[in-house]
């Protein structure tokens, strides 16, 4: 059973966490060879206010 986490900044729309969940179990199931209905895909969406690049907050970047 692989078990996939990605962890992204918010944002995104429902629709593309659809899809990047389709994409991610397509490739694990595909380079695994495990049944894609046994792939598990975790999604941790944070805040900009609370991850930082560098010292600076994604929600005060301008990149």
């Amino acid at each position: 059973m692989p078990l996939v986490h990605i962890d992204l900044i918010a944002g995104r729309s429902q629709a593309q966490l659809k899809q990047l969940c389709a994409d991610v179990t397509e490739a694990i199931s595909k380079n695994t060879g495990a049944p894609a209905e046994h792939v598990h895909v975790v999604l941790n969406e944070m805040q900009p206010d609370r991850y930082s690049v560098g010292g600076v907050l994604k929600s005060d970047s301008t990149i």
